[in-house]
């Protein structure tokens, strides 16, 4: 009795490692089979915010990163390689902001400066 009330979280727990995919798979799969279940899988995937929601992947991989292996030099170790990796993910990201930010005020100074040399190419026609 026990494995038949366990069965269901254990093809949850499945089908969420192998991502969004493998839900929708499973539905339209249930669809097909008999279609009370497909639609079953469905209203549960929208109930669960499995069918709407971010990406789930990272959100597991995040929580097993900071998992205890029971070894502390290792925990501490993978801490700080964490730390020091989105401290350079943040630089890289501020990196590209400026990059962007760069470029927009390089194109718009160049649309400033052809449409004052519009302006002056027409003033002297107009006189």
């Amino acid at each position: 009795m026990n494995t038949v009330a366990t069965w269901p979280s254990q093809a949850e727990n499945w089908l969420d490692q192998r991502g969004k995919g493998a839900w929708i798979a499973a539905m339209v799969l249930g669809f097909f089979l008999f279609w009370p279940v497909g639609l079953a899988l469905l209203a549960y995937m929208i109930w669960s915010k499995r069918m709407f929601g971010t990406c789930s992947k990272r959100t597991r991989m995040k929580h097993h990163a900071f998992k205890s292996s029971g070894n502390s030099a290792f925990d501490a170790y993978k801490a700080d390689t964490l730390r020091r990796l989105e401290e350079e993910q943040d630089n890289f990201q501020s990196f590209l902001k400026r990059l962007r930010d760069a470029k927009d005020k390089a194109e718009f100074d160049q649309f400033m400066d052809d449409r004052d040399r519009k302006a002056q190419a027409i003033e002297p026609q107009e006189t």
